[in-house]
């Protein structure tokens, strides 16, 4: 098994592409390790020193550390992926629920607009988005203001206030009018 690895815009977090489907569906934030038990695999990342962070996507995992250097970690990652998937165990746990991102909240006047914001994102912003290792989802809308919820290597980053700023207001603004100011949750 060959599991390639990429660099994300966070340098707290690193991307590992292990070439195969890793969530069917959605993406999964576990970002500490009394969540962990919802995988198997996160147990095994989250029982690594310095692993503050796991985040699972269609095709890929990332990871995020608060101590240590990726030197002297990325090869207890790679090991503790390999074992996972060389084991044959789910990613997820039996027991465990499908991911959930909760409750929405808009005006139901506004559920047009809310429409468009959400094609918009998922269209443009969350393919992009993927490709560094992270999520961005719709939470909410109210008063201009659109509220999304940054998962994986976005969460924390040091440039996700110039993405949400700068790329996706402005893109959203563009297009929706109704868009005043863009936050995170």
């Amino acid at each position: 098994m060959f599991i390639q690895t990429e660099a994300t815009p966070n340098p707290a977090t690193l991307k590992f592409l292990p070439g195969r489907q890793v969530l069917e569906n959605g993406t999964l934030d576990l970002r500490d390790a009394e969540n962990a038990a919802q995988s198997p695999l996160a147990e095994r990342l989250f029982g690594i020193t310095g692993v503050s962070g796991v985040f699972f996507g269609g095709d890929f995992i990332t990871v995020t550390k608060n101590a240590g250097e990726w030197q002297q970690l990325k090869p207890m990652i790679l090991g503790a992926i390999m074992e996972h998937y060389m084991s044959g165990e789910p990613l997820l746990a039996p027991e465990s629920s499908a991911p959930s991102d909760g409750g929405e909240f808009y005006d139901p006047a506004d559920a047009e607009t809310v429409a468009t914001i959400k094609d918009l994102i998922e269209t443009r912003v969350r393919p992009a988005v993927a490709n560094d290792g992270g999520d961005i989802t719709f939470k909410g809308f109210k008063d201009g203001v659109v509220y999304l919820n940054m998962k994986g290597s976005c969460s924390g980053c040091p440039s996700s206030t110039a993405t949400l700023q700068h790329g996706i207001q402005n893109l959203l603004r563009h297009f929706v009018p109704e868009v005043s100011e863009v936050r995170p949750v």
